[in-house]
């Protein structure tokens, strides 16, 4: 890692993460902690491994529309993903997304135009999630991942942390209108750093990484 490099992910692990918002406590405790705890039997594991401080990418397989909010609430720190702006000008539904610290991207607006919506999150020191695949999987694996996540990374010298979410795809899968009462896991790794640069190679490098620690955390039965 070049100099430049370096400093940018040392004023990047020093970055106090913003407070979360009373409506997203509010939201967590009534509805997300329900739903995930109870609902579903859900559990989360390796929780030692979320850094407490500093900007953060969050990543993860994506296998069903519970992952968001699961994600966005289970990890102890808020995690804060994109949505669409329409969403936003939805009567209460967007101040309450808006709370839980989405933010907007505007329909047909460039991947540049949302890659550096989220690099000013991370410079505030947010957790910035995101799916690898980029959609939904229904297999629940990571197949195709894009190199966003590394990029943003690169781009903030943030930290990436692999998450695995177990078995959402069964729960409610593409295509499902009602979900099966099946336990969710999510399975935490260990933190990844920043690719060395913004190049081709190293971004390629820290995506195939995540990919190979996602699904193997996926596949663990021993995880503690």
């Amino acid at each position: 890692m070049n100099p430049e490099n370096s400093y940018i992910s040392d004023q990047a692990s020093n970055l106090v993460p913003p407070r979360p918002s009373f409506v997203y406590l509010i939201v967590s405790f009534l509805f997300v902690f329900p739903l995930f705890r109870f609902f579903f039997r859900g559990r989360t594991f390796g929780n030692k491994n979320v850094p407490m401080n500093g900007s953060l990418v969050v990543v993860a397989n994506h296998g069903s529309h519970l992952d968001p909010p699961i994600l966005g609430h289970a990890l102890g720190r808020p995690v804060s993903f994109m949505a669409k702006a329409e969403l936003f000008t939805i009567p209460l539904l967007g101040q309450i997304i808006r709370a839980c610290g989405a933010y907007p991207v505007k329909r047909g607006a460039s991947d540049r135009e949302a890659i550096r919506t989220a690099t000013e999150r991370l410079k505030q020191g947010w957790a910035i999630g995101v799916f690898l695949d980029g959609k939904r999987q229904v297999n629940g694996r990571v197949n195709n991942p894009l190199a966003g996540a590394a990029l943003l990374a690169a781009r903030s010298g943030s930290l990436l942390l692999p998450v695995a979410i177990v078995n959402s795809h069964r729960a409610l899968g593409s295509g499902s209108f009602l979900p099966r009462l099946i336990p969710i896991y999510l399975r935490i790794g260990k933190p990844i750093p920043a690719p060395k640069s913004r190049k081709k190679d190293d971004l390629e490098a820290t995506t195939k990484q995540l990919q190979k620690s996602i699904n193997l955390l996926i596949e663990r039965v021993d995880f503690d």
